[in-house]
């Protein structure tokens, strides 16, 4: 088991989290090891089901002091939910029983990020439901709450090597998904700790004045642009670049929310992991294997304000990984469970894809949100139909003398050949497959100056 009896945080020399010469502390015992994945879309309990290879897998979780995963799907008994699907959802309908709970513990899950485009699919119930049954199982969980304060404060696991706090947030959530505090006579509004970015896209300069002449003729124009590098239309900033591209920036006052977050968490804990949920850049069918621009920066802010680790999913593939600071950048883990066999899909998604209830269904409708992405006002966005898609590592980082030693990546494949309703779950792969997966990890690790070596089919990174 990796529960410890230890409830208390040990900082040297200052009670901040920080030494004496302002430098981050990781103060967890030697042999410290965090598994990370990315996200979780499971559909059932699957430890004592016909899975042959997630045995392997599940042992590598429980060998961690801390496993770590985005719980993206709401947990509750359809039978006697009180809820109703939201007409706002984050693309589909997630929903699994309560077995699913006590099955991630025993597969040695014991932290989960919670704020991410499904948090309200089912409304504020399926959010206080899920908090119930994770509670119930004892997997410690973050990003949602009652107000803003609630879904933004780090919560603590004990272990036997160290207090360990998540902070979980998301930039890709629907609009009134958004936690906020109380006002006045105001009170708080339940939901997660969001991200908001502004979205600007970027076109060739020539583009510009051909926007500006189309904006001229609208109703409702006013002079008084200043600006000649960009222009505003309906809403959306176009600026002026060498290259086509969808640019972003973060909301400053919630940057500064987080980071005294993370700054608390530290505080509080011997290590701090902070992670974040987006989908960004969302290029209308595809999925970029890049990180949107503003990330890398907003990462380093956050391994500079105490974070010990920052995990990156939402595009449901790999994406590079950074060593900052002595400390892992995880851009994305891609997808872990991938056992989308979700039932109900609720009449909105019917809907959006031509599809009938009373002739099709729940496994058409989501084979369809696969093939063609989800439904949004641009179009579909996001297919996830590829083998890509269904590749992916289990990632353990240890620690020794409160310093990254080691960084081993384990690839699996979840079934992507399988008929639908035995695909999603992981296996570790071998030989040719195994080195597919991590050459491309290779590859979109090196422009942040990381060296992944490949070793007996596992990737590795050693520091000195």
């Amino acid at each position: 088991m990796k529960k410890s009896q230890d409830n208390n945080c040990h900082p040297a020399h200052r009670t901040d989290g920080y030494d004496t010469a302002g430098s981050i502390q990781t103060n967890v015992a030697d042999g410290f090891t965090m598994a990370a994945v990315g996200d979780l879309i499971v559909s059932r309990a699957l430890t004592k089901g016909n899975h042959p290879g997630l045995g392997d897998v599940v042992k590598i979780l429980h060998d961690a002091d801390v496993t770590f995963g985005n719980m993206e799907t709401l947990v509750f008994d359809i039978r006697s939910f009180k809820g109703c699907p939201q007409a706002e959802f984050g693309g589909a309908y997630h929903v699994s029983p309560p077995e699913l709970g006590p099955d991630l513990k025993a597969m040695g899950f014991n932290l989960m990020s919670r704020a991410n485009n499904h948090t309200l699919d089912w409304g504020v119930e399926g959010m206080r439901e899920t908090s119930r049954v994770l509670d119930e199982s004892s997997i410690i969980h973050a990003g949602v709450g009652e107000n803003l304060a609630e879904a933004g404060a780090a919560r603590f696991l004990e272990t036997a090597r160290g207090r360990v706090a998540l902070v979980s947030l998301a930039t890709t959530f629907t609009p009134m998904s958004r936690a906020c505090d109380p006002a006045g006579e105001a009170p708080g509004r339940p939901g997660l700790n969001a991200l908001r970015l502004t979205r600007n896209i970027v076109v060739p300069p020539e583009m510009i004045e051909s926007l500006r002449r189309v904006r001229h003729v609208l109703p409702g124009y006013m002079a008084g642009e200043v600006d000649q590098s960009q222009v505003v239309l309906l809403g959306q900033t176009f600026k002026a670049g060498d290259k086509p591209s969808f640019s972003y920036e973060a909301n400053p006052r919630d940057v500064a929310d987080i980071l005294r977050n993370v700054r608390r968490g530290k505080q509080f804990s011997d290590f701090c992991i902070i992670t974040n949920h987006g989908h960004e850049p969302d290029w209308i069918e595809e999925v970029s294997q890049e990180p949107p621009d503003y990330e890398q920066s907003f990462a380093r802010k956050m391994i500079d304000a105490g974070a010990d680790a920052y995990i990156g999913h939402g595009p449901h593939l790999l994406r590079g990984i950074e060593i900052y600071r002595g400390r892992p950048i995880f851009y994305s883990l891609g997808n872990f469970f991938y056992d989308d066999l979700r039932t109900p899909v609720g009449a909105d998604m019917f809907e959006a894809y031509g599809r009938d209830p009373r002739i099709d269904t729940d496994a058409e409708v989501t084979v369809d949100e696969e093939a063609k992405g989800y439904p949004t006002p641009d179009g579909f966005v996001g297919a996830l139909a590829a083998p890509i898609f269904y590749e992916s590592v289990v990632a353990v980082s240890c620690f020794e003398q409160n310093q990254l030693a080691e960084l081993r990546l384990y690839p699996v494949e979840l079934g992507y050949s399988k008929r639908f309703a035995n695909r999603g779950v992981p296996r570790l792969v071998t030989g040719p497959h195994a080195k597919a997966i991590l050459e491309r990890l290779q590859k979109l690790s090196k422009p942040f100056g990381t060296e992944i070596a490949i070793e007996n089919d596992v990737g590795v990174i050693r520091l000195n």
